[in-house]
C-alpha cells in the first residue's frame, strides 16, 4: 500500500471527531437542562412544576454524559497480534508501522503484552504497570534492552510503548496495535482475553507458512470467542517467502493452509461465512515487506537486497491486506466503539425529552390554574368594589335616617321635660337666704339640680333605644361588609365596640347665666303688678321706663297696641296731682265716702296682709317660678341645638364604625391586588418555563436528529 493513498482509518477519526462533538453538544445541553429543571423544583411557589425526581434523572444523565464522554475521548482502534512464539508478530507490526519499533528477529522473543500508540510528543518512551514512569528510548535496541532488563515483566505484564505520529503515519488515526507473547508460553489465556482483548476490534492470527495451526493457537480463539460474540479474526501466514524453494508445491500447500484456515473460521469458530472467509486469510512475508519499506524510505531502491522470488505478489498481498484491515477495522471500531455509546445518548435525549414534556405539560396545567385564579381575584376585587360602593350609599341612607330619628326623638323628650320643668325645680331643696352670695350659690345648686334632672331623664327615655338602634345598624354594617372580607383579614377582625353613650350637653350654667331673679316684696293690686300681669314682664317694663330703644323689632301688633294703652295710662297718671284730687272728688260725690272707705280700708287690709306673708318661703317660690320662666324661654330656643348635638353623635359614631369597615375592606382589596400581581408575575414566570421547556426539547430533538444522522452516516450497514 502506498503511503501517500488515503488511509480508511480516517474513517474512524472523523466519525470520532463527529460523536464527541455531538457529546460535547449533549453535555452543554445537559448542564444547561440541569440548571434549568433545578431551578423550576426549588420554585416551590410554583407547584409541582418539576420534581426532585426530575432533578436527580437530570444529574444522572449529566454524569453518564460526562462519563460516555471521557471514554470517547479514550476510544481507538486497536487491533491484537496472536500466535506462536517465533511467527513473526512483532515483524507484521514493524512492517505495518514502516519502521522497525519492536525487537524482532533473531534472538528477540516478545515476553510481555507491547501496545503501540501514537504520541504527539517528538521523543519516543514507554511506560510500565508499576512503576509507571516514562522512559525514553530511540532505539529497537534500547527498547530490547529495556524489556529484557526489568526483572518485574512476565507474559501478563503490559508495557506500553509511545512512538511519535510524525515518524509513523498509521499511528497518527487513533490506531493501537497489540503485540503478544506467544501462545504457547502460558496456560493462563483466559487472564489474556479478559485483561488485554475484550475491547479489541480485530485479532490478527500471525502464522508460519512452514507449519499448521497448532491446538495452542486453536484453543486461544475458542475462548476468545466464548468472550466476544463473533470477533473479527484475519489470518496471516507469515514467511511464505520460503515457499519459493518449492515452487511445485506451493499451490497444493497454499491450498491446503486456505481450506484450514476456512474451516476453522467458519466450522470451528462461526465466526464469518463461507463467503467471508477468503476476504480474512492471506499468505505475506513481513520481513520482506518491512525490508523494502525500510529501503524506500531511506531513497533506495525497494526491491534491493537479496528478495525472494514473487515478491511483488507478496507485496500486493501485504498491502492488499492492509487495505482490508484498515477497511474492516475502521468500520468495525466506529460500530463496536461508538453504536452503544450512541444508543445511550439516543435514550438520554429521550429522558430529557421525556422531563421537559412533564415540565412543559405541569407548567401549563399551573398557568391554567393560575389564569382562572387570577380571573376569580380579579371578579372579587371588582364585586367588592361595587358591592362597597352600594353599601356606601346605603349605609349613609341608614346614618342620616337613624340620626334624624334621634334627633326628632331627643327634641320631643327635652320639650316634655321642659314643660315637667315647674315640677323639677319644684322638688329642689336647700338653704335659702336672701343674701346675694346665698342666693348665688342656691341659684348654682339649682342649676346643677335642674341639668341632672333632665339629663338623667333624657338619658332614661332615649339613650338605651338609640344605643339599640345604633347597635342594630353596626351590626348590619357588620354583617354587610364581613362577606367582603378576605379570610386572613376575618381572622383579625372585630366586632365594633357598644360603649357609646349619648350625652345630653343643655349647658343651663351658660344659657341662664343672664338670669336676674326679682324677689323684692310687690303688692298684688300694685300698679306695676297690674300692668306686668296685663301686658307681660317685659312690656310694663319697657312702659315703666319709657322705652328701650335697642329692644327688638319682632313685637307684634297686639304687643304694640297694649304697650301704647299702658303707655298713655301711665303718662296720665304721671299728671299733676291736682287732677288726682280731681278724680277723687268726682268719685267722693258720686258713690259716697263710706264706701271709699271701705275699699281703701280693704286695699290697705289686704296690702297689709300680704306684706306680713312675704317671707324667705315666699321670695323662694317666686325666684323658681322666674327662674322657671326665664329656664323654659331658653331651654325651647336651644332644643334644635340639643338634638342636632344628638344627631351628630349618632352620624359620627356610625360614620366612624363604618369608617374602621372600610378600613377593613380596603386591606381586602389591597390582598386581592396583591394576589392579582403576584399571580400575573407567576404567570410570567410559568410562561418563561414553558417556553424554555419547548426550546430544550426542541434542542433535544435537534441533537437526536444529529445522533441519527451519524448512525446513519457510520453504523447503519456496516459490517
Amino acid at each position: 500500500m502506498d503511503a501517500d493513498d488515503p488511509s480508511p482509518l480516517r474513517h474512524f477519526v472523523v466519525a470520532k471527531r463527529m460523536i464527541n462533538g455531538v457529546f460535547d453538544q449533549l453535555l452543554d445541553f445537559t448542564k444547561e437542562g440541569t440548571a434549568f429543571v433545578d431551578e423550576t423544583c426549588r420554585s416551590a411557589d410554583l407547584g409541582q412544576v418539576a420534581v426532585e425526581e426530575q432533578c436527580l434523572e437530570m444529574q444522572t444523565c449529566g454524569t453518564k454524559l460526562a462519563t460516555i464522554r471521557e471514554v470517547l475521548a479514550r476510544r481507538h482502534m486497536k487491533v491484537a497480534f496472536f500466535g506462536r512464539t517465533s511467527n513473526g508478530k512483532s515483524t507484521v507490526i514493524n512492517a505495518m508501522l514502516r519502521d522497525r519499533v519492536l525487537p524482532s528477529g533473531i534472538g528477540h522473543t516478545t515476553n510481555c503484552f507491547l501496545r503501540v500508540e501514537g504520541t504527539d510528543s517528538d521523543d519516543a518512551y514507554l511506560t510500565t504497570e508499576a512503576p509507571s514512569e516514562r522512559r525514553s528510548i530511540n532505539t529497537v535496541n534500547q527498547l530490547a534492552h529495556a524489556l529484557h532488563m526489568d526483572p518485574t515483566l512476565d507474559s501478563g505484564s503490559l508495557v506500553k510503548v509511545f512512538w511519535p505520529k510524525s515518524r509513523c503515519a498509521l499511528l497518527r488515526d487513533d490506531l493501537v496495535l497489540m503485540d503478544s507473547p506467544g501462545t504457547d508460553v502460558t496456560l493462563e489465556l483466559d487472564t489474556w482475553i479478559d485483561k488485554f482483548c475484550l475491547d479489541a476490534d480485530v485479532f490478527v492470527l500471525v502464522g508460519n507458512a512452514e507449519s499448521t495451526l497448532m491446538n495452542t493457537e486453536k484453543l486461544f480463539f475458542h475462548k476468545v470467542s466464548e468472550r466476544i460474540s463473533k470477533p473479527n479474526i484475519f489470518v496471516l501466514h507469515n514467511r511464505w517467502d520460503a515457499s519459493v524453494t518449492e515452487p511445485e508445491y506451493v499451490e497444493e500447500v497454499r491450498k491446503q493452509h486456505f481450506d484450514r484456515c476456512v474451516s476453522f473460521l467458519t466450522e470451528e469458530l462461526n465466526v464469518v461465512s463461507l463467503d467471508e472467509a477468503p476476504g480474512r486469510i492471506f499468505f505475506v512475508s513481513a520481513k520482506e515487506v518491512l525490508s523494502s519499506r525500510m529501503h524506500r524510505a531511506q531513497g533506495m531502491p525497494e526491491t534491493g537486497g537479496a528478495l525472494a522470488e514473487g515478491f511483488h505478489e507478496r507485496l500486493r498481498e501485504f498491502q492488499c491486506f492492509e487495505r482490508t484491515f484498515e477497511e474492516f477495522i475502521s468500520q468495525s471500531a466506529v460500530k463496536t466503539k461508538f453504536e452503544q455509546h450512541t444508543v445511550r445518548a439516543w435514550q438520554i435525549t429521550e429522558a430529557i425529552k421525556a422531563i421537559m414534556d412533564s415540565i412543559n405539560i405541569a407548567s401549563a396545567d399551573r398557568k391554567i390554574y393560575c389564569l382562572e385564579e387570577r380571573e376569580e381575584q380579579r371578579d372579587r376585587l371588582d364585586f367588592v368594589r361595587g358591592q362597597i360602593n352600594r353599601l356606601t350609599d346605603s349605609v349613609k341612607d341608614r346614618i342620616k335616617t337613624l340620626a334624624d330619628d334621634v334627633a326628632a326623638k331627643v327634641a320631643t323628650a327635652l320639650a316634655d321635660q321642659i314643660r315637667s320643668l315647674p315640677v323639677l325645680v319644684d322638688e329642689f331643696r336647700a338653704d335659702f337666704n336672701p343674701t346675694q352670695e346665698t342666693l348665688d350659690l342656691y341659684k348654682s345648686k339649682l342649676l346643677v339640680h335642674v341639668e341632672e334632672r333632665m339629663t338623667g331623664c333624657l338619658s332614661y327615655r332615649c339613650s338605651a333605644s338609640v344605643l339599640r338602634d345604633i347597635q342594630s345598624v353596626q351590626n348590619n354594617m357588620t354583617e354587610s361588609v364581613r362577606p367582603l372580607l378576605s379570610l386572613a383579614v376575618q381572622e383579625q377582625f372585630s366586632l365594633p365596640s357598644s360603649k357609646f353613650n349619648l350625652t345630653y350637653d343643655l349647658n343651663l350654667e351658660t344659657l341662664c347665666a343672664d338670669f336676674q331673679e326679682n324677689i323684692e316684696f310687690q303688692f298684688s293690686l300694685g300698679w306695676t303688678t297690674l300692668v306686668n300681669r296685663f301686658i307681660g314682664p317685659t312690656s310694663a317694663k319697657r312702659a315703666l321706663t319709657g322705652g328701650d330703644p335697642r329692644i327688638q323689632e319682632g313685637n307684634t301688633v297686639r304687643d304694640e297696641m297694649v304697650f301704647s294703652i299702658a303707655t298713655s295710662l301711665v303718662s296720665v297718671t304721671s299728671r299733676a296731682s291736682v287732677t288726682v284730687l280731681v278724680i277723687g272728688g268726682v268719685v267722693w260725690r258720686t258713690v259716697g265716702w263710706r264706701i271709699i272707705a271701705l275699699s281703701v280700708t280693704l286695699y290697705g287690709a289686704l296690702y297689709l296682709y300680704e306684706k306680713l306673708t312675704w317671707t324667705d318661703a315666699s321670695r323662694e317660690r317666686i325666684l323658681k317660678q322666674q327662674f322657671v320662666e326665664h329656664a323654659t324661654h331658653r331651654l325651647r330656643a336651644v332644643i334644635p341645638v340639643s338634638s342636632s348635638g344628638c344627631r351628630q353623635q349618632v352620624n359620627k359614631e356610625l360614620a366612624a364604625t363604618f369608617s374602621r369597615l372600610c378600613q377593613r375592606v380596603d386591606l381586602s382589596e389591597a390582598e386581592l391586588e396583591g394576589n392579582i400581581r403576584q399571580l400575573s408575575f407567576r404567570i410570567q414566570r410559568l410562561e418563561n418555563i414553558q417556553r424554555r421547556s419547548k426550546t430544550f426539547r426542541s434542542e433535544a430533538t435537534e441533537l437526536e436528529s444529529q445522533l441519527e444522522a451519524f448512525s446513519a452516516q457510520y453504523l447503519q450497514g456496516n459490517p
